[in-house]
């Protein structure tokens, strides 16, 4: 029986990656070369991979989105034009009524970024922080929530708790069958000594852990965005590589040639209603 589980595991593993190699990407191509993204944005493409990590999540032209703390709008200027037409965009930022300077200046500047661009007029904006019942989208309205590298500071916000709240409000915005999309920086196992959490990385067996104590069923995980010349024992933690290089001159071209910090790729999903 063992044997047999193992076979089914492995050939459900075989069609998976068969099935991902032959989907036509090409609306997330397109998305990608969008007029709206910034040069800056498009020369992290080698580190963040959007389009086989979009396509990892399942994200369609037609799917409905909510990307979860969308920061400067990296993955908006990808998303708002490939859901324009047939899917719907939501951002779910700072809350308006933060009391935060840092949340209040980054909802401005994102705000002010969607009204620049007629290809954003679609986007709704709605509120997150990791707390007990945040509607981020409408309940089981969405098809994908997504989360790229995010997790860190809700635990170091709101603890273990705080991180299963959010992971919970993703739950309810979600479709039955729906996707929870995590990319994350990765802390190996082995690091997990008492100060791990001021580094910026996230340990992958925590992140599983939180999102499974939240209702969420762990269906794959991924490599895409892997890095294996990232050691996450840096001085300044994550934030000691590009794009942030906070140690600034000192050991510049050692930091840019590891690039971007190593991160796990989970794809999470809501069980489908019995």
């Amino acid at each position: 029986m063992k044997a047999l589980s193992q076979f089914v595991l492995a050939s459900s593993l075989v069609l998976s990656q068969f099935s991902f190699a032959n989907t036509d990407t090409t609306a997330l191509q397109q998305a990608m070369q969008s007029p709206t993204r910034s040069e800056a944005n498009k020369a992290r493409d080698q580190y963040r991979n959007p389009v086989e990590t979009l396509h990892f999540f399942g994200v369609t032209p037609q799917s409905t989105v909510v990307e979860i703390s969308p920061g400067g709008g990296w993955y908006t200027e990808i998303l708002a034009p490939l859901l324009a037409k047939e899917g719907k965009y939501y951002a779910a930022h700072f809350p308006a009524n933060s009391t935060s300077e840092y949340a209040t200046r980054n909802l401005k500047a994102f705000k002010e970024k969607l009204a620049s661009n007629e290809a954003y007029k679609n986007v709704v904006v709605t509120e997150f922080s990791p707390l007990p019942d945040q509607q981020v989208a409408p309940a089981n309205s969405a098809d994908v929530v997504l989360t790229f590298r995010n997790l860190h500071n809700w635990y170091m916000q709101k603890g273990e708790q705080g991180t299963i709240d959010a992971f919970k409000s993703f739950y309810a915005a979600l479709k039955p069958g729906g996707v929870l999309g995590v990319v994350e920086h990765r802390l190996p196992e082995d690091k997990k000594s008492a100060d791990w959490l001021k580094s910026g990385y996230f340990p992958q067996s925590l992140a599983v852990e939180l999102a499974q104590k939240a209702g969420f069923v762990l269906e794959q995980s991924s490599e895409i965005n892997a890095n294996a010349k990232d050691t996450a024992d840096h001085p300044g933690g994550v934030w000691t590589l590009p794009p942030t290089l906070s140690q600034k001159e000192q050991d510049k071209d050692k930091y840019q040639a590891i690039g971007e910090s190593d991160r796990m790729t989970l794809k999470f999903r809501k069980p489908a209603a019995q």
